[in-house]
């Protein structure tokens, strides 16, 4: 399992209501913040390619999120 974290900024409040995901909306630098899991890169991939189709490709960043010490995902 992959977990990321999603950052959206630069994008009207409508095309933000059209997301395929939950997440919370922020006023400041960014506009959107979302904690994300895939099964796989691959999952991954077509997330990054759908999310650029709807917003473009400079308005996004998705920062992987890497865990020590754990041995069991993080459940926020």
């Amino acid at each position: 399992m992959l977990e990321a974290v999603l950052l959206i900024w630069g994008v009207r409040d409508e095309v933000l209501e059209k997301l395929p995901i939950k997440g919370h909306w922020l006023y400041g630098e960014y506009d959107f913040i979302a904690f994300l899991r895939f099964e796989d890169n691959k999952e991954l991939e077509e997330f990054k390619r759908e999310l650029h189709h709807l917003i473009g490709s400079e308005k996004f960043k998705i920062y992987p999120v890497k865990y020590s010490a754990r041995k069991e995902p993080f459940q926020p």
